[in-house]
């Protein structure tokens, strides 16, 4: 089968937030923990872990069902 020429190329897809998958994960920094996703989405940061997991879930119920996983050694505690 013959290739196409460059200009008969379709588009590629550029990411989105739609299409990029949402891995959440939590971050702590001294006494403060925070929310972060692999779209490029970050939360405040916060003293209560609880409310930092709340922000994980939120933001995965919004944008995507992707299982949270926990930092590096599990620094946060169970998700």
């Amino acid at each position: 089968m013959r290739e196409r020429a460059p200009e008969h190329q379709p588009d590629p897809v550029r990411p989105t937030a739609h299409t990029v998958p949402h891995g959440t994960s939590l971050n702590e920094r001294g006494s403060f923990c925070s929310a972060s996703c692999t779209c490029g989405w970050r939360g405040p940061a916060r003293r209560a872990r609880d409310r930092a997991r709340a922000d994980c879930h939120a933001h995965q119920r919004e944008h995507g069902d992707h299982t949270p996983t926990p930092p590096p050694g599990d620094a946060a505690g169970a998700l």
